[in-house]
């Protein structure tokens, strides 16, 4: 038989190993001289050089090489049930069929024995019945079985994907109360972001410069477990709303109707994550407004003064400052408004414009006498001034928001106008101003107040407003704005807390940290919706691009310390190398390794089979102590750059350990290891991530099939061995570079 030739077969699976275990176990019994081979290609187990015979079925193999052609009982069982579960590769099943097998009282080799052994082996090498722990022990069955194991890598057991989570549960985000209060020995964090007019539609710089910044800040807050309540609104009362409601030809609640539907509808869609979105056109608003100017008039803070004022003839009404339009005294813009110069960001008084107009009529105002209310700010701002001092230090004002402060103060603080000459606002408290309403530079920042006023109305007590706004001990004040909105909340609002504190022991929770932005422009000019130039909240969804792509884009570049511009080339670069190549390849790839490799089960592992695992797990943790010392300092830019380096690191792991198939059947430790941590490190990327693209960590959740992770303090190994990830899903798909020039055509831009 020397002319004989035998061949393993090939493959992975259950059944190739039962049938190298036959060849190799007959072999070893019956031709020692002979070998099993699986280097050259054959389609036969079994040929003759000489005769060119050849058998291709391997019991017909075991019996040729035995020269014994009987069949019996065991035989037929194992070529009908015992064949069927080893085609299926299901070990379940063979487990299953095992249990009815044939068994014999004494070990031998026959070919019955080796043809039923090599069926049964891969079930009891681990819980092995007497016999076949005799059979194992034969000689030539202890060859047969290493030749067969030598040349059979068999594929490594699945666990079954029950879909059961196995989490640490010390590390998750704390659900949301219905009503978010503050509470004794926590961080208690109140988040406003500016109250945006109601008279536009916003554009893509004033949604970074306010209510996206404060979301990316209040959704870190929560995910840290901070006690933390962010609350907007529309600015729905003065000037620009009357004027913009008689340019529509609408009534001024028509108006405001309108615009807060689409503000609502536009921070909807950016997924913002206001607590309350209210407005100021409410009876808290008055109540509480008009409460804070009866204690400042009581107490001394107020004065009347008559002034001139411009008037129009032709509508007959006195023109409050944004109605009446000329050039500026200081740098000779032609339409700068009464009470600011848009070009050159100077405060005007209306009576300093040059050739100035009536904004309804266009007609030459005429000078005439009124009579307002003034605050006494001269009087405020030795207190006012000390408080700046203490504030701006310990909260940490952003730079920009110090330099206006301060400017405002080293020019010395002069009593200010509070009142106007409107229909639309907050009525003036007092007998005969029943024509007057209070001005924004007093009533904005009010609003705050009245819309968390409203938040608990709706929620529990209304007065629990107070919880947050007259606890300066347990509060800290976060608020988020362009530069342009600097004074109001550090001077004229402070001064009128600082005013009725005084006046009528009042406590106030006063701004803890202010953090301004500088002007995000677009493509190297300025947003105008006029001249149709720009992305303006409502054009974003028409791109079609998801809303986690705009706030990560916007975040990357907002105008933190000075003007920044929007690019389509930029914004393009951004997805396709950043979101796309980073992140969404990070988490792609182990995700569908480990679903392919280990059907999405967390395998049983060890740290110590990974080489250096210390200096990464060390790396990584100060990787995540510098993100939360940068949150921490709301420099919000920094903090996505450290979140996607430690996503970057991610990718640099599996390149490291050499993640693969190879990795896989050859060192099925490490392999285990590096799906487990890379894993979890997915997951604690989620966390870190949640504050900039929301929408993207809520996907990532449904692939890991977890509830929200908290930002934690350090990297945790949170899933745990024998949890089951759900299916993987793209989480960012490629922008062709061809919509560039389409988008740049249909919103303008520059090339």
């Amino acid at each position: 038989m020397s002319s004989l030739e035998i061949f393993g077969a090939k493959g992975s699976s259950l059944l190739t190993l039962s049938t190298n275990l036959k060849l190799c176990i007959a072999t070893s019994a019956f031709q020692p001289k002979l070998s099993v081979s699986n280097d050259t290609p054959s389609d036969a187990l079994l040929k003759d050089k000489k005769s060119d015979f050849a058998l291709h079925e391997v019991n017909a193999v075991v019996k040729y090489l035995a020269n014994d052609f009987s069949t019996n009982e065991a035989i037929q069982f194992e070529e009908t049930q015992l064949y069927k579960a080893l085609k299926s590769n299901k070990k379940e099943k063979l487990t299953s069929a095992v249990s009815g097998s044939i068994t014999f009282t004494k070990a031998e080799l026959t070919p019955a024995q080796i043809i039923l052994f090599a069926s049964v082996y891969p079930v009891l090498k681990d819980a092995p019945t007497a016999w076949f722990t005799e059979f194992q022990a034969i000689p030539q069955v202890v060859a047969g079985i290493a030749a067969a194991l030598a040349i059979t890598t068999l594929e490594r057991e699945k666990e079954t994907n029950t879909g059961t989570q196995r989490v640490v549960v010390g590390h998750l985000v704390r659900p949301q109360e219905k009503a978010i209060q503050p509470k004794e020995g926590e961080r208690n964090i109140l988040v406003t972001s500016a109250l945006p007019y109601v008279n536009n539609v916003p554009h893509l710089g004033n949604i970074i410069g306010s209510v996206l910044s404060a979301d990316i800040y209040a959704r870190y807050a929560k995910n840290r477990n901070y006690n933390c309540l962010y609350v907007c609104g529309t600015d729905e009362y003065g000037t620009a709303t009357e004027t913009k409601a008689l340019e529509e030809k609408v009534t001024p609640q028509q108006l405001c109707d309108k615009y807060h539907a689409i503000h609502k509808s536009v921070y909807d869609w950016f997924d913002i994550g206001f607590d309350y979105f209210g407005r100021t056109t409410t009876q808290a608003q008055t109540d509480i407004a008009q409460d804070i100017f009866l204690k400042l008039h009581k107490g001394g803070f107020l004065e009347e003064k008559t002034t001139e004022q411009l008037y129009c003839q032709e509508h007959k009404a006195f023109l409050a400052d944004r109605f009446v339009e000329g050039t500026c005294p200081k740098c000779a813009y032609e339409d700068a408004r009464g009470d600011q110069c848009d070009k050159c960001g100077n405060l005007l008084d209306p009576l300093e414009l040059i050739n100035p107009r009536c904004k309804v009529e266009g007609a030459t105002p005429v000078v005439k006498e009124s009579t307002h209310i003034y605050l006494k700010l001269n009087e405020l701002e030795e207190p006012l001034a000390k408080w700046v001092a203490h504030s701006e230090e310990k909260g940490h004002w952003s730079k920009n928001s110090r330099t206006i402060t301060n400017s405002w103060l080293k020019q010395g603080l002069e009593p200010r106008c509070i009142t106007r000459d409107l229909i639309w606002g907050t009525p003036v408290p007092l007998e005969g101003y029943d024509e007057k309403v209070l001005y924004v530079w007093f009533d904005a920042c009010i609003g705050y107040v009245s819309i968390t006023s409203n938040y608990f109305k709706e929620r529990s007590t209304q007065q629990d407003w107070e919880k947050w706004w007259r606890n300066p001990e347990n509060v800290d004040l976060y608020q988020f704005m362009g530069k342009d909105n600097v004074p109001f909340h550090t001077v004229v609002f402070p001064s009128s807390q600082i005013g009725t504190e005084i006046a009528a022991g009042d406590k106030w929770t006063k701004l803890h940290h202010l953090n301004t932005t500088e002007y995000l422009q677009y493509e190297g000019g300025k947003f105008s919706k006029s001249r149709n130039i720009g992305v303006f909240g409502n054009n974003a969804a028409d791109t079609g691009v998801p809303a986690s792509v705009w706030r990560y884009y916007l975040a990357s570049v907002r105008p933190e310390s000075s003007d920044s511009q929007f690019s389509w080339d930029e914004f393009v670069t951004k997805n396709n190398s950043e979101l796309l190549a980073n992140l969404g390849n990070f988490v792609n790839r182990i995700v569908k390794f480990a679903i392919a490799k280990y059907n999405g089960v967390i395998p049983k592992f060890n740290t110590s089979a990974i080489p250096e695992y210390e200096a990464f797990e060390s790396e990584i943790n100060a990787l995540l102590a510098q993100y939360i010392e940068t949150m921490e300092a709301v420099n919000l830019r920094k903090g996505l750059e450290l979140a996607m380096h430690i996503s970057s690191r991610g990718n640099q792991f599996l390149q490291d350990n050499k993640l693969d198939n190879s990795l896989y059947a050859n060192q099925p430790d490490k392999s285990d290891a590096v799906v487990a941590v890379a894993l979890n490190l997915v997951y604690l990327v989620s966390a870190i991530i949640y504050p900039f693209m929301p929408e993207t960590t809520v996907k990532i959740d449904e692939i890991l099939n977890v509830p929200a992770l908290s930002i934690t303090d350090k990297f945790e190994l949170v899933l745990e061995p024998g949890h089951c990830i759900g299916k993987a899903q793209y989480l960012f798909t490629r922008i062709d570079e061809k919509k560039i020039e389409e988008w740049r055509g249909k919103y303008g831009g520059k090339k």
